[in-house]
């Protein structure tokens, strides 16, 4: 059934479809991410917490630069050349190698933090007690085993992602979820955090398993098979070499922040990576969505030669997510205590850590916009098997971002790291747009600019709006109760939608037929 269903969905899907299709299952995958952190907070103190989030560090920080990279910027442009070229066979046996490659890459790395994760662990908290610092070091060792088993499981979604099959893509985060909130809410209060981090690893087991039985139903065989000499493997490892430096320069930031953030306040690693959280479902859900839908897009129009097409679906897709992220940023930013106490506000997680955290994510929500354009922007240069420049603007963002970081968290505690991420993610989006648009002239024209002030002007109405109605709702209800506070923020929400979609309607923006009625590529570059 979940196959039949799979096949309806992703069956030539247009940027649009399969857009639809991501938007649906990562609000899903987001909401159910949202549930996890409100049963995290329940059943764990912030205490706790922080020897969670920085147990992650070291092993998300060998995944995330050594595999996740080259799979983005390496594997699914060579695996859909394969299928553009209808050489399937090929495709996969190189997928074989890769996938052997990557289990060897990932077991040895695990041995090495598994040795010298004392080492390692005051580096990455260096303001945590003994008592702290022992369980990263246990919690450490263990989630060794999901760059194992994700090696594996991301190289599954890139054949799914190359074949348009986003649908069963997208519900493997989902399962990953389940599995965390099942080890929150029943096991963690009567275990504590090593239930948690085992259904971690169950959850990861999960996001592999339901990846390969499709994979499987692609074609997909495995084999024992390894080859250093292969073209292709010699060409992934080429492309991947300079995504992986920038993922690991990223991750470097990410670890000097949960360094720095181990020396403030207790709970301020955890307030950063749980505001960080919940500011990243616009991300998600609208700019990972579109540049995941629109990179085989891009991709196939630098294989076929068509230069006008890549600008063309480019430049409608970076209109689209500014149109979407624009007010979703603002309505984050002033509603962010409000978000903060009706998601993680109870439990365990006093007020002193709401205040904490919903400050972070103010700071945070500035960058939204910029953190949903990022990901279609470095996929175009991907496509373009263009890994370097985004490499080189990936290293002065984190140089820049950890630089600003050391003083403005001295200043402002863990608001100043939130403000420090915010600075460099619009020095990257800025960057990359300004080299992207030195290839290719005709990005961000006069009708990019015009969309984005109408959008702005939209917005600014949207803002006046909720920032008047607050204080008046707020002698309406209780503003000590969920209820209350569920209330207020419901009807401000109601109010930013009619305000920002009606001003919008006003100016007949395109982007709001694109987002919501039609295709982004339901013309051709030469009728507009």
């Amino acid at each position: 059934m979940l196959n039949k269903i799979s096949n309806l969905l992703d069956k030539k899907n247009s940027i649009r479809g399969a857009s639809v299709i991501l938007i649906i299952t990562l609000t899903l995958s987001n909401v159910l991410g949202m549930l996890r952190d409100l049963f995290l907070t329940k059943n764990i103190a912030v205490y706790n917490l922080d020897i969670y989030y920085a147990a992650f560090r070291i092993p998300d920080a060998i995944f995330n630069a050594l595999i996740l990279g080259a799979i983005t910027s390496a594997f699914i442009p060579i695996f859909s050349d394969f299928l553009a070229n209808d050489k399937e066979k090929d495709g996969f046996r190189v997928t074989n190698y890769l996938v052997n490659l990557s289990v060897m890459a990932m077991v040895a790395c695990g041995v090495l933090i598994i040795v010298f994760m004392p080492y390692l662990a005051p580096l990455v908290a260096r303001g945590f007690d003994p008592y702290q610092m022992h369980q990263v070091i246990i919690y450490s060792r263990i989630l060794t085993l999901l760059p194992i088993i994700f090696s594996v499981s991301y190289l599954m979604g890139g054949v799914l992602n190359s074949y348009k099959r986003f649908a069963i893509y997208s519900l493997a985060p989902i399962v990953y979820n389940l599995a965390i909130i099942a080890g929150a809410a029943f096991l963690a209060p009567k275990f504590g955090l090593i239930g948690v981090i085992w259904m971690v690893i169950a959850g990861a087991f999960l996001h592999f398993l339901i990846q390969f039985i499709q994979a499987w139903r692609l074609g997909y065989r495995y084999q024992a098979v390894v080859s250093f000499a292969d073209a292709s493997v010699k060409r992934v490892i080429r492309l991947m070499i300079p995504r992986s430096i920038s993922m690991g320069a990223n991750q470097i930031m990410l670890l000097t922040y949960t360094s720095i953030a181990s020396v403030l306040a207790i709970g301020s690693i955890s307030a950063f990576n749980l505001a960080n959280n919940i500011q990243t479902m616009p991300v998600v859900v609208l700019g990972t969505s579109f540049a995941t839908a629109i990179f085989p897009t891009l991709t196939l129009a630098i294989s076929e030669n068509k230069p006008e097409e890549f600008s063309f679906y480019l430049n409608r897709a970076l209109r689209a997510i500014g149109y979407l992220l624009i007010p979703a940023s603002a309505i984050f930013f002033m509603l962010r205590a409000q978000i903060i106490r009706l998601i993680l506000g109870h439990g365990k997680f006093d007020w002193n850590d709401t205040k904490m955290t919903a400050l972070a994510l103010g700071f945070l929500a500035i960058s939204i916009l910029a953190q949903g354009v990022i990901p279609i922007l470095s996929r175009a240069f991907y496509a373009l098997k263009n890994t370097r420049t985004p490499m080189y603007i990936s290293i002065a963002t984190v140089v820049l971002s950890i630089a600003i970081g050391f003083p403005l968290a001295k200043l402002y505690s863990v608001a100043g790291l939130a403000a420090a991420f915010s600075i460099g993610s619009y020095f990257n989006a800025i960057v990359l747009v300004y080299f992207l648009k030195k290839k290719y002239p005709k990005l961000l024209d006069k009708s990019m600019t015009s969309s984005y002030l109408k959008t702005i002007f939209a917005t600014a109405i949207m803002v006046l709006a909720v920032h008047f109605s607050l204080p008046i709702l707020a002698n309406y209800v209780d503003m000590n109760r969920f209820f209350g506070v569920l209330t207020q923020a419901l009807i401000a929400l109601s109010i930013a939608v009619i305000f920002f979609f009606g001003t919008s309607s006003l100016m007949k923006q395109e982007e709001m037929k694109w987002a919501f009625t039609r295709r982004i590529n339901g013309e051709k570059p030469s009728e507009k």
